[in-house]
């Protein structure tokens, strides 16, 4: 982007661009203006990424429970958010996380979905939803995140016979698994691993990079454990602030299998045996 229009967006001039290393998506770069003030853009892409990005943060920044970078502007090729410092975590950090994800997952909606699709990483995530699907989150999930993971993983060449009949076998079982844990549509992160939250200047939380909808919170919580998961003190907390119901360790597969499947189609076949694993877990195979 061009000082010029950077300018006009911002108000004053950019004194430097220094590019942000990190990213596997998106070109990141810190600008800092004459005024002292500095700001976070991302840019790359023209498919829209940006502004699906942008809603998410504004979703979750929302609920005003967890810290969330503003959104200072988007368009379908850019987003600019404000900086934020990286700072250390403080000592009770992960118990007040888990305590701040629990009230944010009670912010809840009237259907499972969204108003728009966005992405999992660079992977389309659909989210409109029919309105069988809204009210039926067992539907939702299996059409909206398993099925078309699955699709994807036959056009990339992942889907065999293995994996085919498997994925076969869980459609049938997904109903029973989920339906046990059924509750009302929660605020989500979409993509809670380690890299996508950071710590500010006074060491809490801040959630970026989402991939927002309303669905099930256990969904949530299984993602942070698929790359060795956050401290005990995040989990006990969270149980304490809003307790999961009975069964959701048996769920958890389930809610893993999305993001292993999303995995296998963006960086290969690494993640197959983890998704045989998940389903034969799932299926009792």
């Amino acid at each position: 982007m061009n000082t010029v229009k950077l300018t006009k967006i911002l108000g004053e001039e950019p004194l430097s661009m220094s590019s942000v290393g990190g990213g596997c998506i998106a070109d990141s770069q810190i600008i800092a203006t004459r005024s002292g003030k500095k700001y976070f853009l991302k840019q790359g892409f023209s498919n829209g990424m940006f502004e699906k990005e942008a809603n998410g943060l504004r979703e979750l920044a929302s609920a005003d429970v967890i810290r969330v970078p503003e959104v200072i502007h988007t368009s379908k090729d850019c987003l600019i958010i404000e900086y934020i410092k990286n700072g250390s975590k403080k000592k009770d950090f992960f118990e007040y996380f888990g305590h701040k994800l629990a009230l944010l997952h009670q912010r809840t909606a009237e259907g499972y979905g969204f108003f728009e699709d966005n992405f999992i990483g660079s992977t389309p995530q659909i989210n409109l939803a029919s309105e069988e699907e809204k009210n039926n989150w067992p539907l939702f999930y299996w059409n909206k995140r398993i099925l078309y993971q699955f699709r994807l993983a036959e056009k990339n060449g992942y889907a065999d016979k293995t994996l085919t009949s498997l994925i076969s076998k869980l459609e049938s079982v997904l109903e029973d698994i989920l339906s046990a844990g059924a509750e009302p549509p929660a605020l989500l992160h979409g993509d809670l691993w380690g890299g996508n939250y950071m710590v500010d200047e006074s060491g809490s939380p801040v959630l970026i990079d989402p991939a927002v909808y309303y669905g099930h919170r256990e969904a949530d919580l299984a993602m942070t454990k698929l790359f060795g998961g956050f401290s005990e003190d995040f989990y006990r907390a969270y149980q304490q602030t809003y307790p999961l119901k009975a069964g959701a360790s048996e769920r958890e597969p389930a809610y893993l299998l999305y993001h292993v499947l999303n995995h296998l189609n963006l960086f290969g076949s690494g993640y197959y045996g983890q998704a045989i694993q998940l389903l034969r877990k799932l299926t009792k195979k």
